[in-house]
């Protein structure tokens, strides 16, 4: 069965970094783009980055470009998300999907972003 597993979040100080990790099961991970969404506290669950099959076309939202780079590794069946210059703002239970099906979600791992 589909198994996404998210890592690597914790709580950091305004300006820290932290990389979250994705680890995929159960499907031909090589064959899908990838995506990261957040859902903050109140607020809808919103799309924060995606990375195509070869890893060589991303996007990112607005609100993240330049400071987050979402990346993979198919022979490991790994999706990352390298978060630099972290605001408080960003603080987040961050989900990783399959971009375009988004029928299967991990557990999440939350991100808190505070002084």
């Amino acid at each position: 069965q589909v198994q996404l597993v998210e890592t690597g979040g914790g709580l950091v100080q305004p300006g820290g970094s932290l990389r979250l990790s994705c680890a995929a099961s159960g499907f031909a991970f090589g064959r899908y783009s990838m995506s990261w969404y957040r859902q903050a506290p109140g607020k809808e669950r919103e799309l924060v980055a995606t990375v195509a099959i070869t890893g060589l076309i991303t996007y990112y939202d607005d609100s993240v470009k330049g400071r987050f780079t979402i990346s993979r590794d198919n022979a490991k069946n790994t999706v990352y998300l390298q978060m630099n210059s972290l605001k408080p703002e960003d603080t987040a239970v961050y989900y990783c999907t399959r971009s375009t099906l988004r029928d299967y979600w991990g557990q999440g791992t939350q991100v808190t972003v505070s002084s």
